[in-house]
């Protein structure tokens, strides 16, 4: 008996330390309950020139991909930019800013209805009213679900898969390409030494690519945790084979506070959607950040870094989202 009480005493003290910090810990601020453009995931998304962007997305498997673009000074009120954007492959594209512009390239269209298609199309606007198609045709084989980042003055296209609902582990790609201009891409290699994958992330920090998680969704649905990274995009080496994190699809990630961030996201077996939120220095050591006060578990939504804030837009939060939610962590914080 004793024994069986010290037990528990222990769980309650854990129990009420884990609470105590989650207290203590900053906490996400709703920013609106419903932004002005329609409830939806799978979307482009930019921070630019003082604006938070949304760029087409995802609404059902059975309609065309929406071609609007809507930007916001504050997360609270949105402006649509433009209904009808001359690009069309708008779910799960690759979207980034480099060079004073703001890039769309990749992705699907017409979900499972005929006629979808990838794309391997690169666009890029200064105002999202006016677009530029900068290649017809980029070097890479049309994808969707790539990662995109910048990274030693160019653009760097990693992975991704060659068809959504009707491919296979052949349309997955572990390839890396580089372009300083949009226009010609040069592949850095065919075959990095991560495994093939789609529905990942990429971030750049303390002088390397980072490519985490991911994996595959259809027909055969596998997920990864593991990290890998590059000083070149061509040698790779994997900082861990198993992050804390669990395996998943379909999250988001960004740079904040000189940390790789890892949001949310769905996994299977069984189907679930992920609300974790966690951060890491050098990518082999994962800390899981706790708050009083957090979003609802989603995928595909959009995150950003803006005003020193660390932003979640929409996604799929079972139904779709049209939330915005902001984090600001105090001055000084070093996520020790």
């Amino acid at each position: 008996m004793l024994r069986f009480l010290t037990v528990v005493t222990l769980l309650l003290v854990s129990l009420n330390h884990t609470t105590a910090a989650e207290k203590s810990a900053p906490a996400w601020v709703k920013v609106t309950d419903k932004a002005a453009w329609q409830n939806r995931d799978s979307q482009g998304e930019v921070a630019y020139k003082g604006r938070l962007w949304i760029f087409g997305g995802w609404f059902d498997s059975f309609h065309a991909p929406p071609r609007d673009v809507w930007s916001s000074a504050d997360g609270k009120t949105w402006k649509l930019v433009t209904k009808d954007a001359p690009w069309k492959h708008s779910d799960l594209p690759m979207s980034l800013v480099f060079k004073d512009k703001m890039w769309m390239m990749g992705g699907w269209y017409n979900g499972r209805l005929k006629g979808h298609s990838a794309s391997n199309t690169v666009w890029s606007s200064t105002d999202g009213v006016k677009w530029e198609q900068v290649t017809k045709h980029a070097g890479w084989t049309p994808r969707i679900a790539a990662a995109l980042v910048e990274f030693q003055g160019k653009m760097w296209m990693l992975g991704g898969t060659e068809n959504y609902y009707f491919g296979d582990e052949k349309s997955l790609k572990n390839d890396v390409w580089s372009s300083a201009d949009g226009k010609t891409w040069t592949q850095a290699t065919a075959n990095a030494g991560w495994s093939p994958r789609a529905y990942h992330q990429a971030a750049v920090l303390n002088g390397r690519i980072y490519v985490f998680g991911g994996g595959n969704y259809v027909p055969k649905y596998h997920d990864k945790n593991d990290v890998w990274s590059s000083a070149d995009g061509v040698k790779w080496r994997q900082e861990t084979a198993s992050a804390p994190w669990h395996g998943r699809l379909w999250f988001s990630s960004a740079v904040y506070r000189n940390h790789m961030w890892v949001l949310g996201g769905w996994s299977n077996g069984p189907s679930k959607n992920w609300g974790d939120v966690w951060y890491s220095k050098d990518g082999s050591k994962w800390t899981q950040f706790k708050s009083p006060v957090t979003w609802k578990e989603r995928h595909e939504h959009s995150v950003y870094v803006f005003q020193d804030k660390l932003w979640v837009a929409g996604g799929h939060a079972r139904p779709l989202s049209s939330e915005v939610w902001s984090l600001q962590l105090p001055k000084g914080w070093t996520g020790e």
